[in-house]
């Protein structure tokens, strides 16, 4: 706990036995209390992995449901567990735990009740091997995002985030997509609501074992953060109402 505020890591899997354990070790447990695992009908023995390493909550979806929908059940089980706190992070090593300190306090102490980690501050990405066509998409998305909805991240496609319970209850991220864009979308929706992001440089790295998708799912993925910024922006001008911003039930 941070300031008496419970903390809950959530690892969203999709094959990761080979990545979760070093993963897995670096999570501060001085101020970790519950970690989250939910396994989207992974091919590998990720469940056997994450059972080895004493992980108490681990829920298994029994058909694929995507990344977005993997975070819906990473979330809401982190609200029944009644964290105050929900850090997501990719149990791929991509992103390291070691940040999860600093991304925390600034939520325990009510500076910003959303962080996120950002390969783009600073020189992380290029780096840490992020392919350079992936690296000049992200500006141009990112851009073009932060026109739309005028904001100033340094990126939109982080999957190393922070939230405080309050924002969680506060949105409506079980009406997103269960693809890719949930991320996207749970941004608007955050952005929508009235709530700041804090970011902080984050080193990545690119590996072999580090998930990604390819080409096609990139274009797919490009073209709905696009339509998730105009709905935004739509919304925001009174033209049109979608659902993913209304207030949650």
């Amino acid at each position: 706990m941070i300031n008496n505020k419970k903390v809950t890591v959530v690892l969203p899997a999709y094959n990761a036995a080979r990545t979760l354990e070093i993963t897995y070790r670096e999570i501060p447990f001085d101020i970790v209390d519950e970690v989250v695992l939910v396994d989207d009908k992974s091919k590998d023995d990720t469940v056997e992995v994450a059972r080895k390493l004493g992980i108490k909550h681990i829920i298994q979806h029994d058909r694929n449901l995507g990344y977005g929908g993997n975070q819906k059940s990473c979330y809401n089980k982190s609200l029944e567990l009644k964290s105050d706190i929900v850090v997501m992070l990719h149990p791929d090593y991509q992103y390291t735990p070691r940040l999860i300190h600093s991304m925390c306090y600034l939520i325990a102490n009510d500076v910003y009740e959303v962080v996120f980690g950002s390969r783009i501050l600073g020189k992380g990405a290029l780096k840490g091997g992020m392919p350079f066509y992936k690296y000049v998409a992200n500006r141009l998305l990112t851009l073009s995002q932060n026109i739309l909805m005028n904001q100033k991240l340094s990126e939109y496609h982080t999957g190393f985030r922070a939230f405080s319970a309050n924002v969680l209850k506060s949105i409506s991220y079980n009406e997103n997509s269960d693809d890719f864009v949930f991320d996207n979308q749970m941004i608007a929706q955050i952005f929508y609501a009235g709530f700041e992001i804090a970011e902080i440089t984050c080193p990545t790295k690119y590996f072999d074992d580090a998930s990604s998708i390819n080409f096609k799912r990139s274009s797919i993925y490009g073209l709905g953060v696009l339509k998730t910024s105009f709905s935004y922006l739509l919304q925001k001008l009174g033209f049109a109402k979608f659902k993913i911003f209304s207030r949650p039930a």
